[in-house]
């Protein structure tokens, strides 16, 4: 298996696409390109690729499954109805990385692997930034948002700010790349510079991450246990912390800030569907790219989901549809 981006032509996706007389959906309408050097010249706005990898999540003992959210979530947003509200033509489906998985499922194996993942990325990420899109990504474990930041920091020359809809902060120590640092080694790396959390829980943050949240002021953090007990809107407390962003953040959504959302961090208590996506379709910025992540169709113990791969779907059409 040869490792890197496979980019897709027409033909790659026909059989995914279900026909109807008097429809037209997205799949029937979206560009696509022959390489990277390809993409300053379309007229679409929107970037869609795909890291279907649980690694990071593995090598942060984490129940894997996440590799399995991009190709029935492709299937549901390339048949989602193009119409007067979005057209199929506003989106660029560039591909999917190609991934082989580590035969040595060592921690010290994984890691390395997630390094790897990394330096696959990164580069891909900051082409489409240069040319002047904005990348929707889905994952994929968390452990992307480095080499998502990395790229489009990289792009831009500059440290860009990011939101994060998450119920866990994911700043372990930068110690070996997993699904759980990767905020860790962006702000290192000095790619991020103000980091926003909406929906942190605070049982499953330890006490270093509270800690590191506390004393740095370019991490601003709003706790899902204060949300629920506050009687303001989630609206009004999303809308206070783009004055802690400047210019267009990257947007991340980890769907384990969804109640009962499949995931290896599944929660029975978190935000619904409908409160994310009202979220992302009141937001008063624009964003410089959307990365959704730690979702999965089947995880590794058993369980699956009808259901991930129409969420995910639902938050790109919304998320595409905020940003005009």
């Amino acid at each position: 298996m040869t490792e890197g981006l496979k980019i897709y032509t027409a033909a790659d996706v026909a059989t995914l696409i279900n026909h109807r007389d008097g429809e037209i959906k997205i799949g029937q309408q979206v560009q696509f390109v022959a390489s990277l050097e390809d993409l300053k010249n379309a007229t679409s706005r929107f970037v869609l690729l795909g890291i279907p990898e649980d690694i990071g999540v593995l090598a942060n003992h984490g129940i894997g499954g996440t590799a399995t959210a991009w190709q029935p979530s492709l299937k549901s947003l390339l048949n989602v109805q193009s119409n007067a509200f979005l057209k199929g033509q506003e989106l660029l489906l560039l591909g999917h990385f190609e991934i082989a998985a580590p035969e040595d499922t060592s921690t010290q194996s994984l890691q390395e692997k997630v390094k790897q993942i990394d330096e696959l990325v990164a580069p891909v990420i900051a082409k489409i930034t240069a040319a002047g899109k904005i990348p929707i990504v889905i994952g994929g474990g968390h452990n992307n948002a480095y080499p998502i930041i990395r790229g489009v920091s990289t792009a831009k020359n500059t440290a860009i700010d990011v939101i994060n809809i998450d119920a866990h902060a994911d700043l372990r120590a930068p110690q070996g790349r997993h699904s759980g640092n990767g905020f860790s080694y962006a702000i290192k790396d000095g790619f991020l510079k103000n980091y926003v959390i909406f929906g942190l829980h605070q049982s499953y943050n330890n006490d270093a991450m509270i800690t590191e949240i506390a004393k740095n002021d370019d991490i601003h953090a709003l706790f899902f246990d204060d949300l629920i007990q506050s009687n303001q809107p989630l609206e009004f407390y999303w809308r206070k912390l783009f004055k802690d962003v400047n210019g267009t953040p990257g947007l991340e959504i980890d769907l384990d800030c969804i109640t009962d959302m499949l995931s290896s961090a599944m929660t029975p208590s978190g935000f619904s569907l409908n409160e994310i996506r009202k979220l992302v379709l009141t937001s008063p910025y624009n964003f410089s790219y959307l990365h959704i992540c730690e979702g999965a169709v089947e995880l590794t113990d058993g369980r699956t989901s009808s259901t991930t791969a129409k969420a995910i779907s639902y938050l790109i059409t919304d998320f595409i549809k905020s940003q005009q």
